[in-house]
């Protein structure tokens, strides 16, 4: 088994011999990413949620717990952004792009991703050794070579075994626990080879379809009678109980505005709802799925522990994006899949507006919108002797920080050209600092766009155009973390400044062009 000194001493002969190393070597952790699919900001127990995950809570514990670190609301886009340090470019890699995974190889690492990739080709084209799981979308949890059924298209979603593909899978057969399986092997496998690694996780949970192991789903049964809004209230309270923001934020009210798009929903009264015990079954599955990620999530972390490497590891865990609002019950109500009781192999549910509004707790909105709701999930980071137990920090995150953050702690370099092609400067910025327990500069602007909802954030001042309102409005974050008071009245020349950086950043992206949206829609799971 390696050591994390001995390694670099090593490093830095290599380096020295070379001519190019500095006084200070890189540390060169263990990288272990941990990705989650459609996860919302308040699900966790150390976000204030109610579900138990003791492993994530630890996790949280011994670590640090990020309160402002954004995604790009949505699967495609967010991956593409964290895997290049660039914001999406129609959602896609491009050879002018380079990916953390290639420049860790090059730096020595062993690299892996285990789960779902989620974008064009394969995770082996990009710089990773070793692929287990699916390309895009999110599968049958229980048999993944099942079809989507006719709402969903009627395809299928390829699973790999690096470039075999897997069509046959045993009973009892789970994807989380086999991600899990893999990514435990991967680690192993690593260390009995004497290198770093930088093993990337994408559990394809909570996502839909709604399934989990029976036994799973009977320890919430009843769990949720109290319905979504009363949820809402409950985990808001935890939070400000926990201080997990930095200035006291009031729990935002439901949107009742609706665009004419697929992906927005009402959000019903509670009294109103017709099938209580089907809408409670429908949140009671997603926490058991939670559940068992969390127990993935234990598995790794107890693995790290069993091969002494804990304290050389870097491990962070975040989501995709925010709380999922989709409701496939409402899709085609005649489907044989929905009258399937939610969790089961042959159903096809989601947890809907209701519950997909309540994950996101306290903030407005869910996947797919640039409120808080859909752009900010939880970002948990665990570094032993290197991030102190327990902090939280209100430093803004993106997705785009996590390549140089990966770079500055291997050592590698970005490079300005790949076999001939100018790649693309990086736009994020590294975490190290942050994670060290100091400041660092902040992002000029963060912007995002995705089927019309747009932003832009510069400081403690965030833009917000909503497809529903079709006009720009203007918050305070520092004053209005949830976003209710809009400004854009009072300060006319803030919104046309702000206004006018999102147009340039969107010029520089493409984010506009027609087939950027083509791409980003055929691309949503």
């Amino acid at each position: 088994m390696f050591r994390g000194g001995l390694l670099r001493t090593g490093l830095v002969l290599v380096g020295l011999l070379a001519g190019s190393v500095s006084a200070e070597p890189p540390l060169r952790p263990n990288i272990v990413l941990i990705l989650c699919d459609d996860l919302g900001f308040s699900d966790l127990g150390c976000y204030g949620g109610e579900i138990c995950t003791p492993n994530l809570d630890r996790l949280a514990a011994e670590g640090m717990r990020f309160t402002q670190f954004y995604n790009c609301a949505v699967c495609s886009a967010t991956r593409a952004a964290l895997l290049t340090g660039l914001h999406p470019r129609h959602s896609a890699l491009r050879k002018d792009m380079v990916s953390v995974a290639q420049l860790l190889h090059q730096a020595g690492y062993g690299t892996a991703l285990v789960g779902k990739w989620g974008l064009a080709g394969t995770p082996l084209d990009r710089g990773f050794d070793a692929f287990y799981g699916i390309t895009g979308g999110c599968c049958n949890y229980f048999n993944p070579a099942m079809r989507d059924p006719s709402f969903e298209g009627s395809g299928y979603r390829p699973f790999y075994d690096n470039r075999r593909r897997i069509t046959e899978f045993a009973d009892g057969f789970y994807t989380t626990d086999a991600f899990t399986e893999r990514a435990v092997a991967d680690i192993r496998r690593f260390v009995s080879g004497g290198k770093p690694f930088f093993e990337y996780v994408c559990y394809t949970a909570p996502h839909f379809p709604l399934h989990a192991r029976a036994e799973d789903i009977a320890r919430h049964k009843g769990q949720y009678r109290m319905g979504y809004y009363e949820l809402r209230k409950r985990r808001h309270q935890r939070q400000v109980e926990m201080g997990l923001f930095e200035r006291p934020c009031t729990l935002s009210p439901v949107d009742r505005s609706r665009g004419q798009w697929r992906h927005d929903w009402d959000i019903p009264r509670w009294e109103d709802v017709k099938n209580l015990a089907r809408e409670n079954r429908r949140m009671e599955v997603y926490a058991a799925m939670v559940e068992c990620l969390d127990r993935g999530v234990g598995r790794i972390l107890q693995t790290l522990e069993e091969l002494g490497i804990a304290d050389e590891t870097l491990v962070m865990f975040l989501s995709d994006n925010g709380g999922c609002a989709t409701d496939t019950e409402s899709k085609v109500p005649t489907d044989p899949h929905n009258f399937e009781l939610p969790g089961d192999i042959n159903s096809y549910s989601s947890v809907g507006p209701g519950w997909g509004w309540a994950q996101n707790t306290p903030f407005r909105r869910y996947k797919v919108w640039t409120y808080e709701g859909g752009i900010c999930t939880p970002m948990i980071a665990r570094w032993p002797g290197v991030i102190r137990p327990g902090a939280i920090t209100h430093e803004v995150g993106h997705v785009v920080d996590i390549l140089p953050t990966g770079v500055e702690l291997a050592g590698a370099t970005y490079p300005k050209e790949v076999d001939g092609t100018p790649i693309l400067p990086c736009e994020g910025t590294s975490l190290v600092s942050v994670l060290r327990g100091k400041k660092r500069d902040e992002h000029d602007a963060l912007c995002w766009y995705v089927y019309g909802n747009r932003a832009v954030r510069r400081g403690q001042w965030k833009l917000v155009w909503g497809h529903t309102t079709a006009r720009w409005e203007l918050y305070d974050l520092h004053a209005d973390r949830t976003e209710l008071d809009d400004l854009s009245a009072q300060h006319p020349e803030l919104v046309e400044e702000l206004s006018a950086a999102w147009g340039a950043w969107a010029e520089r992206t493409g984010v506009l062009s027609g087939s950027s949206d083509a791409v980003m829609r055929s691309k949503l799971d």
